[in-house]
């Protein structure tokens, strides 16, 4: 009786789902990553760790790009490493859908600006305008997009 309820047990157990990227690997990631951007490229995208749809993931941008607003999504990062720029909030001038999900502009009239350093923690409200701009060689964020719906 006793070795069916273990056998039961033991059965019913699934692998453990949890996603970990160490420090170690994190760093890896951002070195391989820098290594691999060509002269002329200015971002970079590497998923970390994943949970089907859901996933964490570098950023690693060598130039500012486009003002950004996700409407369906809060966008929750931390800075890893170089300095930059958050502009938020304010109005986005010239926005235009540039793929599902994210809306590109101009310029952002009336944004906050803060100073970024290793450390720093953002949540970005879905719907907020957004642009990172580089004070450095480069700005990397780890992070992930909330959706909303």
């Amino acid at each position: 009786m006793m070795l069916t309820a273990l056998a039961l047990l033991l059965v019913g157990q699934a692998a453990d789902p949890t996603g970990f990227a160490s420090d170690a690997d994190i760093r890896t990631k951002v070195e391989a990553m820098g290594k691999a951007m060509k002269l002329d490229q200015g971002f970079a995208w590497e998923p970390v760790v994943r949970d089907g749809g859901r996933v964490a993931a570098l950023e690693y941008w060598k130039a500012p790009g486009r003002p950004a607003v996700h409407p369906d999504q809060a966008e929750y990062a931390i800075v890893i490493a170089g300095e930059g720029t958050l502009r938020s909030g304010g109005t986005m001038m010239g926005g235009r859908q540039t793929q599902p999900g994210l809306i590109e502009g101009d310029r952002i009239d009336g944004a906050t600006e803060r100073p970024l350093r290793p450390g720093d923690v953002m949540l970005i409200p879905a719907g907020v305008p957004h642009w990172f701009g580089i004070t450095g060689d480069r700005l990397v964020l780890l992070g992930t997009k909330l959706s909303t719906k």
